[in-house]
Formats: C-alpha cells, sequence, structure tokens
C-alpha cells in the first residue's frame, strides 16, 4: 500500500504499524514510520505521538521518546504514561521518572491514574526519596487506587527501599489481596523474616514459583540453620522448580552459607547442564569453607571442559587464601594464567590477588598488583588500603585513601573501617576523628557499631575519655559491649574513676550475668587509691551473687575469689592493653 501511493495512511495505520514494529524490535522500520508520519502530516496527531512515544521507548531509544513528547502540540493520560513507563522501564533514570511526574502533576491538564503512580513508586524507591515516596502514597490513597495489588507491590518494595521497613510490614501485613510478586518482593527484602513469610505464602495458598525460592535463598542469612536449608530444598523440589538452573546455582549458595558443602555438591552433580555459574558457585562456596584442595580440584576438572571467567579466578585465588598450608605456587601459576587469559584488568581478580598477597605477607606484590589495575574500582581500593593496615602502614593507608578520593571512588564502610583503624593504631586522633565525621555528613557513608566502637577506642586511648564516652552514647542502637568494655579499660588506664563509675553501670545492665565490669571498675578505684570504691563493689558483687542465689557460695575462698576475678578480668579486657598485667585485690 504504502509503495504504491495508492492510498494515503491515516492515523490508525500508522499506529498500528509503530506498534507491530515496535513489538518486533525493528528501531530502523520505526524510524521509517516516524519519517512517513511526518510526510504524511500525522506527526502532530495525539495517537501517532503517543505510539512514537512508546515504540521509541520499548526499543530503548529515550533520547528520540523525549524528543517526539516534548514536540506533541497537544498530551493526554496515553502520553505521559508512554514516557514515565518507558523511562521506568529502562531503570538508569529514576530522577527523571520523578521529574515528568511531578511536571504532569503541575501541568493540571491531566490527573495521573494508577498506571502513572505504578511508575514512579519504584523511582521514589531507587532514589530513596521516603518522604516524596509516602505523599505518592497519600496520592494514591486519594486517587483510590491503593487498594490494587500492583500498587501495594511497589509500596512495600519502595518502603523496604527507603529504609523503612516497619511501614513497608504493616502495608504488607494490611494488604487485602496478595499475589505472587507480594510474597515474593517481602521475602527478598526480609531475610531476617524470610523463612517465616516463606511459610505464610504456602499457607495464604499462594504457589511460590522459581523466582520466589531464588529470592529466598538469596536472603537466608549465613547463620541459617542447615533443617531451614534442607526445608527449603524439599519445597523446591515439590514445586519442581530444583532442575531450573537459577534455582539451582541458589540452592548451591545457600547450602554454602550454611556450611553444608556436601549437599551443595549434591546438588551440583545432580544437574543435568552445568554452566559456568553454577562451577563459580561450588569452586566459591569451597573457598569461604576452608575446603581449598576441594576448590582446586573442581577447578581443575572445569578448565578442561570450560573457560574460565574472571569470577572462576577470583573464587580460585580466594580459596588459596584462606588455607595458609597451600602452597603459594598456586597463587603464582592462577594469577599467570590469569593474566595469559585478559583478566588482568579484572575488578575481581585484581582485588582477589591484592588480598591473597597481603595475608601471605608480601605486601609489595599487593601493591604491584594494585599498581597494575587500570580501572580501579572501590574492589581495588577497598583491598589495598585493607592490606596496608593489616601490616601497619598507616601512613600509605592514609596516603592511598586521599588518591582514592581524589579519582572520585567513593568510600564504603569496609574502607572507612581501615582508615579508622589507621588513625587509631598510628596515633593520628584528630584526623580520624574528622575522617569519621565527615563519612556521614559529606559522604554518605553508612556508619557502622564498628565504627563507633574504633573510634571509641581510639578517642579512649588518647585519653579523650568525655568525647568518646559523647560519642558512644550517640550510637543509634545504643551502646555496643565492645565499645563499652574498650572505654571502661581506657578509664583504667587513665585513671578516671567518674567516669568508669557510669560507663561499668550501662556494661552490668547489657551483661547483667557477667562479673568483668565490677572487676574493672575495682581495680580502676584500686589504682587512684580509693578504697571506699573498692569496698562498695565487692559489696554489689556479693548482692549479684544473692541474686543469683549464692551459686557457688559454699567453699567460696579468698584464693578462689582471686582466680576468678583474674579470669573474668582478662577475658573483659583481652581487646585492651593495660599497663599492669596482674593487679593485687585487697583482702577483707
Amino acid at each position: 500500500m504504502l509503495r504504491s501511493g495508492a492510498v494515503r495512511p491515516d492515523a490508525v495505520t500508522c499506529t498500528v504499524a509503530l506498534s507491530l514494529a515496535a513489538g518486533r524490535g525493528e528501531g530502523f522500520l520505526v524510524r521509517q514510520l516516524h519519517a512517513l508520519a511526518w510526510r504524511s502530516g500525522l506527526a502532530a496527531d495525539v495517537f501517532v505521538g503517543n505510539a512514537l512515544v512508546t515504540a521509541y521507548s520499548r526499543g530503548g531509544s529515550l533520547g528520540e521518546a523525549r524528543s517526539v513528547f516534548d514536540d506533541m502540540p497537544a498530551r493526554d493520560l496515553v502520553s505521559w504514561n508512554a514516557l514515565i513507563c518507558g523511562l521506568a522501564q529502562d531503570g538508569d533514570c529514576p530522577a527523571e521518572v520523578i521529574g515528568v511526574f511531578l511536571r504532569m502533576l503541575r501541568d493540571g491538564d491531566v490527573q495521573p491514574d494508577r498506571i502513572s503512580v505504578c511508575s514512579v513508586i519504584p523511582a521514589c524507591g531507587g532514589e530513596g526519596k521516603l518522604e516524596l515516596g509516602r505523599q505518592v502514597h497519600g496520592f494514591a490513597v486519594k486517587l483510590g487506587v491503593e487498594g490494587y495489588v500492583s500498587i501495594g507491590n511497589v509500596l512495600v518494595a519502595m518502603y523496604y527501599k527507603c529504609g523503612a521497613p516497619g511501614s513497608a510490614r504493616r502495608l504488607f501485613d494490611a494488604m487485602s489481596e496478595r499475589d505472587v510478586v507480594s510474597w515474593t518482593t517481602a521475602i527478598s527484602m526480609d531475610g531476617e523474616d524470610a523463612l517465616t513469610l516463606f511459610n505464610g505464602m504456602r499457607r495464604d495458598g499462594v504457589p511460590p514459583n522459581e523466582v520466589t525460592f531464588v529470592a529466598l535463598m538469596s536472603a537466608l542469612p549465613a547463620d541459617c540453620p542447615a533443617r531451614g536449608a534442607q526445608m527449603v530444598h524439599a519445597a523446591c523440589l515439590k514445586a519442581a522448580v530444583s532442575g531450573e538452573a537459577a534455582a539451582s546455582n541458589s540452592l548451591i549458595t545457600m547450602y554454602a552459607k550454611a556450611r553444608r558443602m556436601d549437599d551443595a555438591r549434591m546438588v551440583f552433580d545432580l544437574m543435568p547442564r552445568r554452566e559456568i555459574i553454577a562451577w563459580n558457585a561450588v569452586i566459591s562456596g569451597y573457598a569461604q569453607n576452608g575446603r581449598c584442595n576441594d576448590a582446586l580440584e573442581l577447578f581443575s576438572s572445569m578448565a578442561r571442559c570450560l573457560t574460565p571467567n574472571e569470577t572462576t579466578f577470583a573464587s580460585v585465588l580466594s580459596a588459596v587464601t584462606a588455607v595458609e598450608t597451600v602452597s603459594m605456587a598456586y597463587g603464582q601459576m592462577y594469577h599467570s594464567r590469569a593474566l595469559s587469559m585478559g583478566f588482568g584488568d579484572s575488578e575481581y581478580v585484581a582485588g582477589a590477588l591484592i588480598d591473597m598477597y597481603a595475608k601471605r605477607g608480601n605486601l609489595e606484590e599487593s601493591r604491584k598488583a594494585f599498581h597494575e589495575t587500570e580501572q580501579r574500582s572501590l574492589i581495588a581500593w577497598t583491598a589495598i588500603i585493607s592490606a596496608n593496615a593489616r601490616h601497619g602502614s598507616y601512613g600509605a593507608v592514609m596516603s592511598l585513601f586521599g588518591d582514592m578520593a581524589r579519582s572520585g571512588v567513593a568510600p564504603d564502610g569496609v574502607v572507612l573501617l581501615a582508615v579508622l583503624t589507621a588513625c587509631r593504631y598510628g596515633g593520628m586522633v584528630d584526623a580520624g576523628r574528622d575522617i569519621f565525621d565527615s563519612m556521614a555528613a559529606d559522604r554518605g557513608v553508612e556508619l557502622w557499631p564498628e565504627h563507633y566502637s574504633c573510634v571509641v577506642d581510639m578517642l579512649g586511648r588518647a585519653g579523650r575519655l568525655a568525647e568518646a564516652e559523647e560519642l558512644m552514647m550517640r550510637m543509634p542502637a545504643g551502646p555496643s559491649v565492645s565499645a563499652l568494655q574498650s572505654l571502661l579499660g581506657a578509664c583504667r588506664i587513665h585513671g578516671d574513676a567518674e567516669i568508669g563509675e557510669r560507663i561499668a553501670r550501662i556494661l552490668t545492665e547489657k551483661e547483667p550475668t557477667e562479673s568483668g565490669a565490677y572487676v574493672l571498675l575495682s581495680n580502676i578505684y584500686a589504682d587512684v587509691g580509693d578504697w571506699d570504691g573498692v569496698a562498695k563493689v565487692r559489696r554489689k558483687m556479693r548482692d549479684k551473687r544473692r541474686q543469683e542465689g549464692d551459686r557457688g557460695s559454699a567453699g567460696w575462698t579468698p584464693a578462689l575469689a582471686r582466680h576468678c576475678i583474674c579470669t573474668s578480668f582478662r577475658r573483659t579486657t583481652r581487646r585492651i592493653r593495660v599497663q599492669k598485667r596482674y593487679t593485687q585485690w585487697p583482702m577483707c
């Protein structure tokens, strides 16, 4: 029809043809139809414009989709949804999705519908904009679309991604209808209750699919009991999805986390077709569980039938690193082979090499491997900074950290912990405190309890006890036991009985069955000559024994008391360098 020119195409013809071309992925034909629409004077038609935006979006040509949308003289709801959905499906521009949605609201000519809301909510989660997500949630309630299961699903995912698991769980529990996507979303986001949610899904009569099992096995924590892992495997067999490649690979990883490598190997051996992902999963599992010889043997078997990739080499190098009894000749051989196959620039291989050489005592080879890496990612920087911190090269740690910042690579929690450790043992107290304060404020790094404990110990070593106490009390989840013990030990070294008494009180509340805090506080009083304080602590210890039912009170002799106190003292202060190894307990 188009070639003969006998019949002139209309808007319906162009719209149907564009839909078919987009469905078949023929981007060149979409452009030809676009040119035809211009020549025919149909490009200004709202239906043709909508079809063009949709076709370009489905083909990944977002620039052309934006251009068509901006040139449209009139837009309806379909026009806005076509662009918003296209941007959302691309996944790389959540900020633009939000921007177009807000522009749609400001325009005022068109009211968003369920499709608009369903597309912008995941973008709020991707950008971590919790407040905006709440506002869109309220808007969905106002529109009356909150009850749709698709809206509930994306809202639950958004709240989880924005760090509001309580809101996500309450919304999930309040949903009147939950499908397989609802349950799979909650399971994938809530690792602690993954098994409970999975059992609830089965009670609800919703059959799990392969994606559900993959999400469940990925969400299970590392300390998942073996019985739980076997229950998931049995459910996977019952659902007839265990033979799928993705499910089998996840089963191998799950058993590796549960430290049941024999079960992981059984799943691997029963796979009808083993792809490289499965081989890598088993090799990595052996490495994580210290079974280096099995990892090396499996690598040799794999090399006879498949070509290893960068993940394979990273896993086998980690296996060599994990077991010190394995000769470094293996590591050097794999290093040479990885280079010969062109994996020298791989961030995973570089990180594994840096870590291997450092843990085997060869820091120079670690540095060489780092300098030979052209594209230095976060993995490479983390490995080399941690390697220097492990070897006590604290000046090099600070220099590398500065180079990392100048290179534009953002540090993560592991890098921050290594740098703070260097500041702690290198005596760089002010620098460490400045870095700690700037990481959360300027770089958005999530601060862990280990970060707080490290800085508290650093300040305590420097005698800045009040500052250390103030920081410790600001810990989001409250003072940790390690931070309390560290600061209490510092109070003894610097003879501060006032702060020591406060810290000991908190520590005994957290660990009521441990007497170590009493012992250390008593030693603080003894060091400053406050024998009344020593006697007060002794009375508290006697009262504590009475409250516990006077366990062991019979035969409680001064010699036994001294022995128990010394033992408790050593256990409580095992991480703290004290100036005196033994203390004299005053006899009553």
